[in-house]
């Protein structure tokens, strides 16, 4: 299963970092998964979390950049460091360094957990 969930793990990051956020919440996130956002932001569920990324990805005006600095897998936690730099539709600038503490249950996220330096 290892190898397997590393694989999973490692599509995931790509998905990302080529900016298809919406595409590997459907593509990834367990029916009844969970994030926190580094705000307190909650969300209850797969379509819950489409729709809020669906608004976001919506928003962004330009990518100037999505880079995975490090990424770790323990178990069934992962660990992915990215950096994101967008220009949002509203004509403000959105630089994000963020820690996605990711568990994972039968190859499908679970919850997701999002750090921002």
């Amino acid at each position: 299963m290892e190898n397997s969930l590393n694989e999973i793990f490692s599509a995931k990051n790509e998905m990302v970092k080529k900016g298809a956020i919406v595409e590997a919440t459907e593509k990834f996130f367990a029916p009844h998964a969970k994030t926190i956002d580094f705000d307190g932001t909650v969300t209850n569920g797969k379509s819950e979390m489409i729709a809020k990324m669906q608004g976001f990805a919506g928003a962004i005006a330009q990518v100037n950049g999505i880079t995975l600095h490090n990424a770790s897998l323990n178990e069934d936690i992962s660990f992915a460091e990215f950096t994101f730099d967008f220009v949002m539709k509203d004509g403000s600038k959105v630089l994000w360094h963020e820690i996605i503490r990711t568990i994972w249950q039968n190859g499908q996220i679970v919850e997701e957990q999002y750090f921002k330096a």
